[in-house]
């Protein structure tokens, strides 16, 4: 297991939109991303900012479902 990037909220949408999320809009400074299933939806709230936490990006990974090696080094 990898150590994770420091990555900005720019980056982190660049990376789910690779793997079928889209933005559906913005307020502040939050970015929020949805991916669409037939009876659901996952959305996930990107801050958009320079530099995200670790904890952050943890939390998107675990809220996207993404595997955790698309974010690391």
């Amino acid at each position: 297991m990898g150590k994770l990037k420091v990555l900005s909220g720019e980056e982190v949408c660049k990376i789910l939109i690779l793997y079928g999320f889209e933005q559906v809009r913005q307020k502040g400074s939050h970015i929020i991303m949805q991916k669409k299933f037939e009876n659901t939806s996952i959305t996930v709230p990107v801050p958009n900012h320079r530099e995200l936490m670790t904890g952050t990006i943890k939390s998107i990974i675990k809220q996207s479902g993404l595997p955790k090696e698309l974010f690391e080094n």
